[in-house]
C-alpha cells in the first residue's frame, strides 16, 4: 500500500530522521533482541522502527499524529497507541504486554523533551532501559557534572534515579527537515540502588535552588528552609551548581517526615 508522502509538523515538532548510517548506529546502540518489550515513543515515518520491529518480532508504538498512527496500523506487527505519550501509563503498557520490565526507545519532539523524562521518571519501576535522541544540548544537561554550566534541575532529578551516558552524536543533516541544533542519543539505565525519595519534594528544592543560579543559596534555597523550620545542616553559602546530586538527596530525606509516602512527580 503506498502512502502520499507526509508532512512534517511543527506544532508535533516533527523532523524525520533519513540517515542510514545513524540509524544503524542507534539500533546498534539499543542492541534490541527478540521478544525484548519494547515502547516506541513518536515512531514517525518508522525509520527506526522497521529495524526494530525486524529483530524483536512485535513493538508497541505511541503516536499522537492521527494522519501517522494510521499509517503505522497498517503495519501487522506493530501495536499502535494513538495518544500523547504524557497521557499513557506505562505501568499498563507493560501490564498489556504480560512484561515486568519495558525498554523505552524514541526520538523524541524537542519542544516537550523535558515533560516526557520526567513523565517516565514516575514510570521507572517497569522500565529496564531507556534510548532517546534528543536536543545535545539537553542530554549534556542530563548527563552534567556539579560545578559546570550544564549542571541545573534537569541534571539532579535524572542523576538521582538514572544512570546516563551520551553514547552517539546525531548531526542535523541526519534530519528531514533538519533541525537548527545537534541532536545526540542518550542511554538512561535506572538506578537500582537509587535512595526512595518524595520526588515532588526533590523536585521542588532543586527548582528552588536553580531558580537564581548566579545567587548564593542563602537568598533562595536558604530562605526557603526558614520558611520551613528546616534545623539540620545544609551549606547555603555556595551556588546552586556545586551541590552534588547525593547533598540534595539528603536534604529532602531530611526534610521529609518520617513515615510520609512518596508523592509522584507533576511536570507542567
Amino acid at each position: 500500500m503506498k502512502h502520499s508522502p507526509h508532512i512534517a509538523r511543527k506544532r508535533f515538532g516533527q523532523h524525520f530522521l533519513t540517515d542510514g548510517g545513524i540509524i544503524d548506529a542507534i539500533v546498534q546502540a539499543i542492541a534490541p533482541q527478540p521478544g525484548d518489550a519494547m515502547v516506541e515513543i513518536g515512531p514517525g515515518l518508522a525509520a527506526l522502527t522497521q529495524p526494530l520491529v525486524e529483530r524483536l518480532g512485535a513493538l508497541t508504538v505511541i503516536e499522537l499524529d492521527r494522519d501517522l498512527a494510521q499509517r503505522l496500523r497498517s503495519h501487522g506487527q506493530l501495536k499502535v497507541i494513538e495518544s500523547d505519550v504524557l497521557k499513557v501509563d506505562f505501568a499498563q503498557v507493560a501490564q498489556a504486554q504480560d512484561a515486568t520490565k519495558l525498554r523505552v526507545v524514541g526520538n523524541l519532539p524537542y519542544n516537550i523533551s523535558t515533560p516526557i523524562l520526567f513523565h517516565l521518571l514516575n514510570a521507572v519501576d517497569v522500565v529496564q532501559d531507556q534510548h532517546f535522541m534528543l536536543q545535545k544540548e539537553v542530554i549534556d544537561r542530563m548527563v552534567a557534572k556539579p560545578s559546570t554550566a550544564a549542571y541545573g534541575r534537569l541534571s539532579v532529578m535524572l542523576q538521582w534515579r538514572y544512570a546516563m551516558e551520551n553514547v552517539l552524536f546525531v548531526p542535523p543533516e541526519s534530519f528531514s527537515p533538519p533541525p537548527r541544533v545537534d541532536s545526540a542519543v542518550v542511554r538512561m539505565l535506572p538506578r537500582p540502588d537509587a535512595t526512595p525519595l518524595d520526588v515532588a519534594l526533590l523536585s521542588e528544592v532543586v527548582q528552588v535552588a536553580f531558580s537564581q543560579r548566579r545567587k548564593i543559596l542563602r537568598h533562595t534555597l536558604g530562605a526557603w528552609l526558614q520558611n520551613k523550620n528546616f534545623a539540620g545542616q545544609f551549606d547555603v553559602q555556595r551556588r546552586a551548581e556545586e551541590v552534588p546530586v547525593e547533598e540534595f538527596q539528603a536534604l529532602v530525606l531530611a526534610l521529609t517526615p518520617s513515615g510520609a509516602c512518596p508523592a509522584p512527580l507533576s511536570v507542567q
